[in-house]
């Protein structure tokens, strides 16, 4: 499994989903869908604005879980 930890991240820079929509120019309906880890994919532009926002890595923001199935 996959978790996205954007919404700590958001947490810890007291930003809201309209905030990092305003600084990122993305779709608010993205940064909806990775806040509440149920998005199916995710574009390689929206990792760079999210690393460029947050001043992070990819792996900052998305973990490798692994199942126990």
């Amino acid at each position: 499994m996959i978790r996205c930890h954007l919404s700590r991240m958001m947490g810890e820079h007291k930003m809201k989903i309209s905030d990092v929509a305003r600084e990122t120019g993305l779709n608010r309906s993205t940064i909806t869908a990775l806040y509440q880890e149920n998005a199916a994919r995710i574009e390689i532009d929206v990792l760079e604005k999210l690393c460029q926002l947050f001043d992070c890595k990819i792996e900052d923001i998305f973990e490798y879980v692994k199942s126990d199935e």
